[in-house]
């Protein structure tokens, strides 16, 4: 069995039990197991105080096929970076016949995978930055002289910054490459961007306010993102509405490109000159007490159990094939 798929059939829900059995994935192997673990069970203390039949399934624990066994509907993907953001998760449960959350296979890989993403963002006009690919010691050395100095190493399907190294010193260049390189065959450099950053959460093709985020690290890494209490994040974001329509529409433009759906976030930085670079996408943020997404909902007016059915809904686009 499979799945069919069709966006015409998304629609809003009213009754949990129409959502049958919820199974919320989370935990998996990855180096975001642990931001997982949070979004996951976070997720699925929303979904049971709204009345949803759900429960918790830690694939690292037990095989996808006894998903079947437990008689579930549907599923609530709240696993992060590769083996459930990248394609993979989604194309075994288009094989079991479940119907999933955001992103189906093609949206789901192209977006982890940072570099192509900006290839195709940028193909549709959305700026992005410079960008050199680190196959070897040798193009650290091209990076350097493309670039120039301070730029960002980062691996190119990895998220929560995993990997990421700022380089202001030639000599450690190398370094930061081998740091990326051992969680991610795919390196690329950066010029590194000195102006404000900002994420755009997008939810059932409309884009939620923007946050601007002001980390008190050097950049918005994975302490910033999940350990430390100094960040800060502004919404509204100060930005013009003339401004923050205009990032809107490239976060949809950039979403539409990778062929992503549902939901998901779009990050941005803002060069010198103040033009808006995206950065990356994410089809599966996280959903902890430090997330972006919820911060952008509650602007909205959405509360962190309402945005965990409206995630739920994205799953009516497919359906078990007759």
């Amino acid at each position: 069995m499979n799945l069919t798929h069709d966006p015409a059939r998304m629609r809003r829900i009213i009754e949990p039990a129409e959502f049958g059995r919820v199974a919320v994935l989370f935990g998996g192997d990855s180096t975001e197991r642990e931001i997982s673990l949070k979004s996951g069970q976070a997720v699925l203390a929303a979904l049971k105080r709204r009345g949803v039949q759900a429960e918790g399934f830690d694939p690292r624990d037990l095989p996808l096929s006894k998903l079947k066994d437990r008689h579930i509907d549907r599923v609530w993907i709240a696993l992060h970076g590769p083996g459930g953001e990248d394609g993979t998760l989604q194309g075994a449960l288009e094989f079991l016949g479940l119907p999933y959350t955001g992103s189906g296979v093609l949206g789901s890989a192209v977006g982890m995978d940072k570099l192509r993403t900006k290839r195709l963002a940028s193909a549709v006009g959305v700026g992005v930055a410079a960008t050199v690919v680190l196959r070897s010691a040798a193009d650290c050395r091209l990076a350097l002289e493309q670039l120039g100095l301070p730029l960002i190493i980062k691996p190119a399907t990895q998220g929560s910054s995993v990997g990421m190294s700022k380089v202001t010193d030639a000599a450690d260049m190398e370094d930061a490459w081998r740091k990326a390189a051992a969680v991610d065959r795919v390196v690329f450099a950066e010029p590194w961007i000195t102006g404000a950053e900002y994420t755009v959460a997008v939810l059932h093709r409309r884009a939620l306010p923007a946050i601007r985020i002001e980390s008190a690290n050097s950049f918005y890494d994975y302490e910033a993102k999940y350990l430390r209490n100094d960040t800060r994040y502004h919404c509204p974001s100060g930005l013009s509405a003339p401004a923050e329509a205009h990032m809107a529409s490239l976060a949809i433009a950039a979403f539409d490109a990778v062929g992503a759906e549902g939901w998901g976030r779009v990050d941005f930085m803002s060069d010198a000159s103040g033009r808006s670079l995206m950065l990356e996408i994410n089809t599966i943020p996280g959903m902890t007490d430090h997330s972006l997404v919820p911060m952008a909902a509650r602007a909205a007016g959405i509360d962190f159990d309402e945005l965990c059915w409206q995630v739920l809904e994205t799953s009516f686009v497919r359906r078990p094939r007759e």
